[in-house]
C-alpha cells in the first residue's frame, strides 16, 4: 500500500524493520510471561501488561531506527543510494540487533535468578567481572548461550539484507522520486514514538500501577528498566528532611531527647545481662528464605536440624531483611541501617563505607571473619574494614579445596573455623559467611554422608523450589549447620557461645502453602528469613512471633552481653521489654518502600523525581497500598484503614529519610 504512495524506499526499508523489529520484542515477551508466570496468572490478565510493553518496545524501536530516518535526509547516505551504503546500514542494524539481543539474554537471566528485570543494579557485579563471569560460566551453558545469540544476529542480518532486496523488488521501475517532507513525517512519526501517546510523556513508573510486581515486569522492557534505573545509582538524601522525621524516629527508638538531632545513645546492661563474657558466633546464612524451611511447615523438610535448633534457642520466625543481596544484608546487619541506596549497593560506595558498628563495643573480644571465597566480591572487605582488630580466614588461608567460584565448602568453612574457636584463649567474637545455598548449587561429590534427593517439578513448584539442584542447596546448608554444631559440641567453647544464625536475605517464589498469598504476591519471600539465638547453656528456648529486622540483630546480641555499647543507627534490642511497635523496614527493586508489622504489610512508591540531594523538599510518596500480613482478607473499616495507613506512611517515610542520611552520617570517627 505504501509503494503506490510512492513512499521513498528507504522508508519502506524502514517500515519493514519496524514490524521487524516489533516481532522480536514482542516474542520475547511472549517468552518472559511462559517462562515466568506465576501459575494462576492467564494472558487475559496480562493484558494490559502487553498493551503497555507495546508502548515501551515502540519507543526502543523508534530510538533504533530514527537514525536511518534522520542520516537519510541527505540522499547520498541513504541505504540505497549504494552497496556500500547498504553494507553500512544493515551492519549497523546487526550491532544494535546484538545489544537488543544481549539485554534480553541478560534479562532473562535476571528473572532466572531473582524474578525481577534487568536494572542498573547489575552493574553491582560488572564492578566483580571476573567472580561473576565465573558464577555464570558454572551455573550456565555460557558458550553455547553467546554462540546461539551470534548466530541469531546473523540470522537477522541476513533478513535485513532480504528486506532490503524486497524493497528494490517491488519498487522496480516505479522510479520513486526523493521526497524529502516524507523523511520529515517519519522523524515526527517516530519522535511520537518515543515520547508517548498521550500528554505526558511514557514513564518508566507507569508499569507501576498495574499493582502487581510480576505484571509490572512484564509491561517494561529490559532497555526501558535498565537505561530509567541507571540515574539512581548515586546516593542522595537531604539533611533537612531527616531532621523533619527525627521526633517520629526518637519515639520509635526510646530516645530520650525527642529534639536533638543525635542518635547516638549508650545502653547500659540489663540486669538478666549474661556476665560471663560470651562468645558470639554470628552465621550469615545464604538466601536462607523461611517459607523454604521447615520452620515454616514447609512439606519437603529441607531444614530438620536447624527446625530442632529453632525450638532449643530464641527464635523469631518473622525477621525481614531490609532489602534483597547478599551485600545488602551484611550492610544492614553490620551497621543496623537499610541499604537504600538505589540500584547500587553502599559497598561499593565509597561515601558509605566509613560505617560505626555495635561490634568495636565488644570490648577484649578477638574479631574473626570467615568466607570461603573472596573478600573483595562486592567489597565486603571495604565494609568489613570498620571492626577494629579484625582477623580475616578467607579465600587462600584455608586447607581444604576450593569447589567452585564461592571457594570451599560451607562444610568446610564451619569445620575450619571450629578449629580456630578451639585454640582461642580470650573472648571472640566471629561472623561466618555461607555461600553453598547459591548458583551454581555444587555439592561436593566427596560430600559420602549427604544424599541428594529427588522431588517431581509440580511438588518444587508447589512448594517455592525451581529445581531438585537448588532444594539440594537448601538441604545441603542445613547438613552443613548440623556438621558444625556436632563439632561445636565437643569442645570447651561451646558451653559459653551464644550462636546467632541470621538469613542474608530470602529469595521471590511460591510461598502460598505456608503463608497468605501477600506474602508471594508483594514478594515479601525476598526478604523473609529465619533468625535464632542459640545457646543451651545460657539462653532459655522461646518462640517469639513479633516482626522483627536484621538490623536489629548486633543491638540484640550486644544487649545480651554485661557490657555497655553505642548505638548511633535504627537497629533495637528486641529482646528489650522497652522496646515497642514491632516492624521492619523494606525497600524493593520495583521502586516501593515500606513496613512489616505484626498485622499488616504497607507500601508506597518511591517519586524519584522529588528525591533531589539537599534540597530541602519533602518527599511525596504516591500510591499507599496495606494488606493483612495474616489472612487475604483486609478486616477494617475505611476510616480504620486510613487511619493505618496514615501512621505507616509516616512511619516509613521517617525510616527512608533516617537511613538515607545515615548512610553518609553514621561515621565510625562518632
Amino acid at each position: 500500500m505504501l509503494v503506490r504512495y510512492k513512499i521513498p524506499k528507504t522508508l519502506l526499508w524502514v517500515t519493514n524493520l519496524f514490524f521487524i523489529f516489533l516481532f522480536i520484542f514482542t516474542l520475547f515477551r511472549f517468552a518472559t510471561f511462559l517462562a515466568f508466570k506465576p501459575a494462576t496468572l492467564g494472558f487475559t490478565e496480562s493484558l494490559a501488561s502487553f498493551l503497555l510493553g507495546f508502548e515501551y518496545d515502540i519507543r526502543w524501536i523508534a530510538i533504533v531506527l530514527l537514525p536511518v530516518v534522520l542520516v537519510s535526509l541527505s540522499p547520498k547516505l541513504s541505504p540505497f543510494y549504494s552497496e556500500k551504503n547498504k553494507k553500512w546500514w544493515t551492519w549497523y542494524l546487526a550491532i544494535a540487533t546484538f545489544i537488543l539481543f544481549f539485554f534480553f539474554a541478560a534479562d532473562f537471566g535476571s528473572f532466572t535468578y531473582n524474578r525481577t528485570r534487568l536494572d542498573a543494579g547489575a552493574l553491582n557485579f560488572a564492578e566483580d567481572a571476573r567472580i561473576s563471569i565465573s558464577m555464570l560460566w558454572q551455573s550456565y551453558p555460557l558458550f553455547w548461550l553467546v554462540m546461539g545469540l551470534i548466530v541469531a544476529v546473523l540470522i537477522f542480518r541476513w533478513m535485513y539484507h532480504r528486506s532490503h532486496w524486497t524493497v528494490i523488488s517491488k519498487t522496480e521501475g516505479l522510479k520513486i522520486p526523493y521526497r524529502r517532507k516524507w523523511f520529515y513525517v517519519a522523524a515526527v512519526v517516530l519522535g511520537v514514538f518515543v515520547y508517548g501517546f498521550s500528554l505526558q510523556p511514557l514513564s518508566w513508573k507507569k508499569a507501576f500501577t498495574l499493582r502487581d510486581s510480576f505484571k509490572s515486569y512484564l509491561a517494561l522492557n529490559p532497555l526501558q528498566n535498565f537505561f530509567t534505573t541507571l540515574k539512581f545509582r548515586t546516593p542522595q538524601y537531604s539533611e533537612s528532611v531527616a531532621k523533619q522525621y527525627y521526633p517520629v524516629m526518637a519515639e520509635l527508638l526510646g530516645l530520650k531527647n525527642k529534639s536533638d538531632f543525635n542518635y547516638k545513645r549508650v545502653v547500659l546492661p540489663q540486669a538478666n545481662a549474661i556476665e560471663s563474657k560470651p562468645n558470639i558466633v554470628l552465621v550469615l546464612c545464604e538466601s536462607f528464605s523461611m517459607y523454604k524451611s521447615s520452620m515454616s511447615g514447609n512439606p519437603l523438610n529441607t531444614t530438620p536440624f536447624f527446625n530442632q535448633l529453632s525450638k532449643e534457642g530464641i527464635f523469631f520466625n518473622r525477621c525481614f531483611t531490609p532489602h534483597f543481596s547478599t551485600a545488602r544484608g551484611l550492610f544492614a546487619t553490620l551497621t543496623g541501617i537499610p541499604d537504600v541506596q538505589l540500584y547500587k549497593f553502599s559497598t561499593r560506595n565509597p561515601l558509605a563505607l566509613n560505617q560505626h558498628t555495635v561490634i568495636n563495643n565488644f570490648e577484649d573480644y578477638q574479631k574473626m571473619y570467615f568466607l570461603g571465597g573472596s573478600p573483595e566480591f562486592n567489597n565486603f572487605e571495604g565494609l568489613l574494614k570498620n571492626i577494629n582488630g579484625l582477623q580475616m580466614y578467607t579465600e587462600g588461608k584455608f586447607k581444604a579445596p576450593k569447589i567452585n567460584v564461592w571457594g570451599i565448602s560451607d562444610k568446610s568453612l564451619f569445620l575450619e573455623a571450629n578449629k580456630v574457636f578451639r585454640e582461642q584463649q580470650q573472648p571472640f567474637f566471629a561472623i561466618i559467611q555461607t555461600a553453598d545455598n547459591h548458583r551454581p548449587f555444587n555439592i561436593p561429590s566427596t560430600e559420602t554422608d549427604f544424599s541428594k534427593e529427588t522431588v517431581s517439578k509440580d511438588s518444587l513448584r508447589l512448594y517455592g523450589f525451581d529445581s531438585n539442584e537448588e532444594f539440594n542447596a537448601f538441604r545441603y546448608a542445613d547438613y552443613c549447620i548440623r556438621q558444625f554444631m556436632e563439632a561445636a559440641r565437643k569442645e570447651d567453647y561451646f558451653h559459653n557461645t551464644i550462636f546467632v544464625f541470621v538469613g542474608d536475605h530470602g529469595v521471590s517464589g511460591n510461598a502460598k502453602k505456608m503463608y497468605p498469598s501477600v506474602w508471594t504476591d508483594q514478594r515479601l519471600t525476598d526478604e523473609h528469613v529465619p533468625l535464632l539465638f542459640y545457646a543451651p547453656y545460657l539462653l532459655p528456648a522461646q518462640l517469639r512471633q513479633e516482626v522483627v529486622s536484621q538490623i536489629d540483630v548486633l543491638p540484640t546480641i550486644a544487649g545480651m552481653v554485661s557490657q555497655p555499647y553505642v548505638n548511633h543507627t535504627l537497629g533495637r534490642d528486641v529482646l528489650d521489654s522497652a522496646t515497642k511497635d514491632n516492624m521492619a523496614f523494606i525497600i524493593n527493586g520495583q521502586g516501593r518502600i515500606g513496613l512489616v508489622t505484626d498485622r499488616f504489610y504497607f507500601n508506597m512508591n518511591i517519586d524519584y523525581t522529588a528525591d533531589q540531594p539537599n534540597s530541602g523538599a519533602v518527599v511525596a510518596f504516591p500510591d499507599p497500598r496495606l494488606y493483612s500480613l495474616t489472612s487475604d482478607a483486609l478486616d477494617l473499616s475505611a476510616s480504620e484503614r486510613d487511619s493505618v495507613k496514615e501512621r505507616l506512611s509516616t512511619l516509613t517515610k521517617a525510616y527512608f529519610e533516617t537511613a538515607k542520611w545515615m548512610l553518609m552520617n553514621n561515621k565510625q570517627a562518632n
